[in-house]
């Protein structure tokens, strides 16, 4: 059977951008990928050569199979092989083999839970799938539903729309396909021409339809000017990859008879004298299919509609004899009897048209039309898109419901509901509007609109699109939903948020790489809409862990985001774990995640370790910053205390929530010319290592010019707990809330005995510390010598006697005088912290595979999982 008809539930692919992959294999053609552009799903382990596409195999992994009618243990997740590709020293579960090879597309590997087998031995093991080692933290598909509309699964993973990288229609995968425009031939090719008469082959064009005619779309082939057309038919069938009893094709001449009909070629006589070129061109012909019985026939319906306990239970497909007056209802109410389902009312369901030609699209074909003469014309059309084309049935009601999450963002922040409204609708219009906002996200100039109706949420999504407003263009993402009532006791799903632009840019890599590890709807992008979407997706989860990949400044943005949504969810404190992207990641290093990815960790690792973290408390603390009000002119006080009028002074107070640290002075300084320099070129500073050679440079510069921090404890007074505290001469004063500061330098020391009890990041208390200059700094960060200790407390009040520079948690900017207070804040933060002394393991371990069901415990938020001191 034609390969991409093999499978019952079709999924397309999700395509990177053309590029070269080492020691990698087409799928397709089975060659090696190294010397020619290709491309990879970004969902599976799917390689094609660019001119291999028109043959890809649309089966990628099935992420979202909700079924209305099924429980908690009704879903069968089973195996999604993979051919090839494998890593390097993969082993047989079966056999305990070597399974893989540098040489060939050898071996097979499930997609979901990465067990690897020998071809012959994969056919031997149990085809259910139990998600491997990372089961805890799978969001299992059987719990996810998509919008049922017309999109391509780039669009519903949120990655670019890419221009142009599918082959045109002029082109085939064989390589021998020509166009119009390359007749117009130069001289040199001319003569070459001239030259290939004198052979004895017949050079010709063969076009499967005529749509492929109208296209200018066909694949050329040679054979023997002597040869009978027999062999000619033989080899369009081979090049069109037709594998089809021959007998049932036969070739016409392009060009019409007198009377429009097309003049079959007679396969028993030579080409020689039959075929004939016109204007010098290469000579055409049409492959055409030939039935013994144009008015009847039987079509194959696959029951898509028709979802079952057990997936094994459901029949690949069903015969349905037609003839060319059966209507499609006719053909719904015969699939429903031969599955059995007599009773079932075929108003219930649709028939759709799925065509699988360089991804999947379905179109529905309405009641009173005749799917056999559908057929008929499409083979007139085109005989390859034919055979992949095939008849679904498929139950009317959407399986997602009637809620379409359409998020918009990039609005304007803190309007009212009513001005958001107007200014969408002034974009969309009046015909495309939804039928309710489902959330704002006012701070953050977001939403979320509902529709009920496919088509005006698809008409909406194009439209906003393409939009702009302010200057700023419109981000919009279609949302999946997930029922939490089928996620399993013992699942604890992953959220994973990658800030791609953070430190070493190494986030697009890692979000390919936990989108084949998990289930690709867990991950999200944070230049697509930043942590919103993946935290409303998974709002109504009553319990989840996160993963957020980025920098500190990453991790606050994830936190501030939380606290934002976090009251209206089900999860209102979900523990966060880090993978250290950024430059300085001094809490990553805190919870013992590490100084910063290298890009030579294994990303299963790092999936590992967050199920293997403990949950601990964060303590969290509120900045306020009220700045000095600005004298006011007298004579326009006195009007105003005449007129009895309200003061109109600005309230200028602005509130920070810390995570790390909050400094003034010296180091502040430093952040903010770092800050600076990376906003003018964000270009230039995608290396940490490059990173932190600016910051070195630019604490060189201080070092020569003193006068910005110099004598700061005469500009600053500090109470803690209601007490002032005299300063020591300084430069720079930082609160610290971690043991880590400045790219992994502890400042505060080691312990020793004075008055101060052993800080910790949960103990609600802070720790001040002071720092003489630039040159104290670096002998901080070298270990060489610690800060000054100036004291611990819960509740600060600072008071800025001048304008400094201040940063918190490594966001700079120059504070005007006025107070600074520091208090606790109500909201803590619920983080995981790395386990020591981890138990390496196998990728080849059965138990890895398959673990022990008794071991699952269910998973639920409990205080218990807390820490203690670190």
């Amino acid at each position: 059977m034609y390969a991409p008809l093999l499978f019952q539930n079709p999924v397309a692919h999700c395509w990177s951008e053309p590029g070269h992959f080492k020691r990698k294999f087409c799928n397709i053609c089975r060659k090696r990928l190294e010397d020619s552009l290709a491309m990879r799903c970004e969902i599976c382990e799917y390689y094609s050569h660019m001119e291999c596409m028109d043959f890809i195999v649309s089966d990628c992994k099935e992420c979202a199979t909700y079924v209305p009618r099924s429980d908690k243990s009704m879903p069968i997740q089973l195996h999604h092989w993979r051919e090839g590709n494998l890593p390097g020293n993969s082993k047989c579960l079966l056999c305990k083999k070597t399974c893989w090879s540098s040489e060939c597309l050898a071996g097979m590997r499930c997609e979901w839970c990465g067990v690897t087998a020998h071809a012959y031995c994969h056919l031997q093991l149990p085809r259910e799938c139990s998600f491997g080692c990372l089961r805890q933290i799978m969001l299992p598909p059987g719990c996810l539903t998509v919008p049922r509309v017309d999109v391509s699964m780039e669009t519903m993973y949120g990655y670019q729309k890419k221009q142009g990288w599918l082959l045109s229609e002029e082109f085939s995968s064989s390589g021998d396909s020509k166009t119009e425009e390359e007749d117009k031939r130069s001289p040199k090719e001319k003569e070459v021409k001239d030259k290939d008469k004198d052979r004895d082959e017949e050079i010709v064009r063969i076009f499967d339809g005529d749509s492929a005619v109208k296209k200018r779309s066909y694949r050329t082939v040679a054979v023997p000017k002597s040869a009978p057309a027999q062999v000619l038919l033989e080899v369009a069938l081979r090049t069109f990859h037709i594998s089809d009893n021959p007998k049932n094709y036969y070739i016409t001449e392009t060009t019409s008879k007198e009377d429009g009909t097309e003049r079959e070629i007679d396969c028993n006589q030579p080409i020689r004298g039959q075929i004939t070129s016109r204007d010098g061109k290469l000579p055409s012909v049409f492959l055409r299919y030939s039935a013994t019985n144009q008015n009847r026939g039987h079509i194959r319906v696959y029951p898509g509609g028709l979802r079952k306990t057990n997936q094994e239970d459901v029949a690949d497909f069903k015969n349905i004899p037609v003839d060319k007056d059966t209507t499609a209802d006719e053909v719904l109410q015969r699939v429903l009897c031969k599955l059995g389902d007599e009773k079932a009312d075929s108003k219930n369901y649709s028939l759709v048209e799925l065509c699988l030609d360089k991804g999947v699209s379905e179109c529905e074909i309405s009641r009173s039309e005749k799917p056999w003469m559908i057929i008929q014309q499409s083979r007139r059309e085109s005989l390859r898109r034919t055979r992949m084309t095939r008849f679904y049935l498929k139950e009317l009601k959407d399986p997602h419901g009637t809620h379409i999450a359409l998020y918009v963002g990039n609005l304007p922040t803190g309007l009212s509901q009513r001005q958001y409204e107007k200014i969408l609708l002034d974009i969309i219009g009046k015909e495309n509007k939804w039928y309710g906002f489902d959330v704002i996200y006012y701070e953050y100039g977001s939403l979320v609109l509902l529709y009920s109706n496919p088509d005006t949420a698809i008409r909406a999504y194009n439209i906003l699109n393409k939009a702009n407003f302010d200057d700023k263009q419109l981000l919009v993402l279609l949302l999946p939903n997930i029922q939490p009532q089928m996620i399993p006791d013992y699942v604890m799903p992953l959220l994973v948020l990658v800030n791609v632009k953070s430190g070493g840019q190494q986030g697009m890599e890692l979000i390919h790489s936990f989108r084949k590890l998990l289930n690709p709807h867990q991950v999200y992008n944070l230049m697509k809409g930043g942590p919103l979407p993946g935290l409303y997706v998974f709002r109504n989860v009553p319990y989840f862990k996160i993963l957020v990949c980025g920098g500190d400044g990453t991790v606050g943005w994830a936190l501030s985001c939380l606290d934002n949504v976090g009251q209206d969810a089900q999860c209102q404190s979900p523990p966060m774990a880090i993978v250290p992207l950024g430059t300085g990641n001094d809490l990553a290093r805190v919870l013992r995640w590490g100084p910063g990815c290298t890009g030579a960790e294994e990303p299963i690792n790092l999936l590992r370790d967050v199920i293997d973290a403990e949950e601990i408390k964060l303590d969290r603390w509120t900045v306020i910053f009220h700045p000095n009000e600005k004298e006011t002119d007298e004579m326009k006080l006195a009007l105003a205390n005449d007129t009895n009028a309200a003061n109109t002074n600005e309230d200028t107070t602005s509130i920070f929530l810390m995570n790390n640290y909050f400094g003034i002075g010296i180091d502040a300084d430093l952040c903010l010319d770092f800050h600076m320099a990376r906003e003018e070129n964000p270009d230039k500073f995608n290396s940490r290592l490059h990173n932190k050679s600016v910051y070195l440079k630019m604490g060189l510069r201080k070092m020569m010019n003193r006068r910005s921090c110099k004598d700061l404890h005469r500009s600053i007074r500090i109470e803690i707990d209601g007490r002032p505290i005299e300063l020591p001469p300084c430069e720079g004063i930082v609160i610290l809330n971690i043991l880590s500061w400045a790219s992994g330098a502890n400042p505060w020391g080691q312990e020793k005995e004075d008055q101060f009890s052993k800080p910790t990041h949960y103990d609600g208390m802070l720790e001040i510390i002071a720092v003489t200059g630039v040159v104290h700094l670096g002998q901080i960060q070298s270990g060489l010598r610690g800060a000054i200790r100036i004291a611990q407390g819960g509740h600060m009040r600072i008071h800025l006697l001048t304008d400094l520079p201040v940063q918190v948690d490594g966001e700079p900017w120059i504070q005007p005088a006025g107070q600074v207070v520091v208090l606790r804040s109500a909201l803590k933060a619920t983080m995981l912290k790395k386990s020591k002394n981890k138990i390496k393991r196998r990728n080849t371990e059965p138990n890895i595979y398959f673990p022990n069901e008794a071991s699952l415990q269910p998973q639920s938020p409990c205080a218990d999982g807390v820490s203690g001191p670190l």
